[in-house]
């Protein structure tokens, strides 16, 4: 009897370890934030290119060229003449830190699995 017991002890002792080494610090990257400043064309995995000019990200590079219809992507519309500004660094507005912080794909979100998702059967 005594070695089962000591074998769940140690089953036990290993699944608590390896519960207790996903709340140690990440390696995740930094938030985007608004205190921050990026360079044009900074990417957010999920999100999209940082348009410095104009403070938000966009799902193409600044100045995107489509060969297809001869125009430049920047600021969220095509143009014929690629864009000239002389910002390449900035800091995104409060609106765009926040949508772009929603919407990137290279964190890790919740941390116990799908606990916030419960459904009850009595509703």
């Amino acid at each position: 009897m005594k070695r089962s017991r000591n074998i769940r002890l140690v089953l036990i002792g290993g699944i608590s370890a390896g519960v207790l080494t996903g709340c140690g610090p990440s390696n995740q990257p930094p938030a985007v934030s608004t205190q921050n400043v990026y360079t044009n064309n900074y990417h957010v995995p999920g999100v999209g290119y940082y348009h410095a000019p104009q403070r938000a990200f966009f799902p193409l590079p600044y100045n995107h060229y489509d060969a297809a219809t001869h125009r430049y992507f920047y600021g969220g519309l095509w143009n014929t003449v690629p864009g000239v500004s002389i910002t390449n660094v900035s800091s995104p507005t409060p609106e765009a830190a926040s949508l772009a912080e929603a919407q990137r794909t290279d964190i890790q979100r919740g941390g116990f699995g799908q606990t916030s998702h419960y459904r009850s059967s009595w509703s």
